[in-house]
């Protein structure tokens, strides 16, 4: 018979009624995200959703899924995790969107090596903040302990979201054609890319004070990623969309030559559109060249929308009107798949 005291998993460094408490203490959120199709609340071991097939003749399910990359790390160096959940949502809503889908529901996975229910209640709202703004449900998640594989106090986030679209209204990009418009919708920062970069430009200087407006350099680089979604669905629902192009890494230039043929090119005029201070700081401080910079960050454009020349007045108006800050950065032409950036 061992001497040794009765072990619990709590001391293993599982702490369930941490876990309980946190699920009670996030349930109203998650109850506004609320949509028709979702069945039944979270707590059980799926979440239930009922496609309305009344409404499509051959509906397509559309999933993506992705975290926030290390723009987390500055959340958790400046204990600020209100809107890193925003970030998880967007990052994955703005990529289904952009193949002409609705979202419907995302699920997240946090893990930590210790919860802390302040801490993870503020993520998990962020989430659910982002969810409304993208019309879609949080239909559930996971939150996991992970004793000893987790530096103290930090934790890591993903997510996944599903939408779907009528299989002939799919935005695949094969409609583009030369002579088309490339509009840009605005950004708000640098969204959740380039911030191995970012954090290398900081160097702990994420309290101090920003040179361009109130608040400090960290505040700025953490507002949340913009999410399309409502703006887009209004556009597409209105007028023939070509493509759409979510900027994110890779930026300016690889996310667009994405949605063309190999017998096109776009032209972009960078007078165009409006690069928030943020860059002009971080390519200054960090000694980054033109070139660099539309290669890592959106540089000021969160979304990039091809439509024909003729429907240009009136997408900008619908954008503008949704919202969004719009207007006309480029053309499509006849190429090799290039895009290209004149002043």
């Amino acid at each position: 018979m061992s001497n040794k005291p009765p072990l619990t998993y709590k001391q293993a460094g599982v702490d369930i009624e941490a876990g309980n408490q946190l699920v009670e203490r996030i349930k109203p959120a998650i109850r506004t995200t609320r949509r028709p199709g979702v069945i039944g609340g979270i707590g059980g071991f799926g979440g239930l959703f009922e496609l309305d097939v009344r409404k499509y003749s051959r509906p397509v399910l559309v999933a993506g899924t992705d975290g926030v990359g290390t723009k987390l790390q500055l959340a958790i160096e400046l204990n600020l995790h209100q809107t890193i959940g925003i970030d998880l949502v967007a990052m994955c809503a703005n990529d289904v969107i952009v193949q002409g889908a609705e979202p419907l529901f995302f699920l997240d996975y946090y893990v930590t090596e210790k919860l802390d229910v302040e801490v993870a209640t503020d993520v998990i709202n962020g989430i659910a903040d982002g969810c409304r703004q993208a019309g879609m449900s949080l239909l559930g998640g996971e939150t996991a302990e992970h004793p000893g594989t987790f530096p103290e106090n930090e934790y890591d986030l993903a997510g996944f979201c599903v939408g779907v679209v009528e299989k002939s209204r799919i935005i695949d990009g094969s409609r583009v054609s030369p002579g088309d418009a490339v509009l840009g919708l605005a950004s708000s920062g640098p969204h959740s890319n380039g911030f191995s970069m970012i954090r290398r430009v900081l160097a702990g200087q994420g309290g101090a004070q920003a040179p361009w407006e109130d608040g400090t350099i960290g505040e700025h680089l953490l507002t949340p990623t913009r999410i399309y979604v409502e703006a887009l669905l209004k556009l597409i629902d209105q007028l023939p969309v070509n493509a759409l192009a979510h900027i994110t890494g890779g930026g300016v230039l690889e996310n667009i030559a994405r949605v063309l043929s190999p017998e096109l090119d776009v032209k972009l005029n960078r007078s165009g559109w409006v690069t928030q201070p943020v860059f002009h700081w971080l390519q200054k401080n960090g000694n980054i060249s033109d070139e660099e910079m539309l290669n890592t960050f959106n540089c000021g454009l969160g979304m990039a929308v091809i439509v024909a020349r003729n429907d240009v007045e009136q997408a900008l108006q619908l954008l503008n009107e949704a919202g969004e800050t719009a207007s006309v950065i480029g053309e499509v032409t006849t190429g090799t798949g290039q895009v290209s950036i004149s002043s």
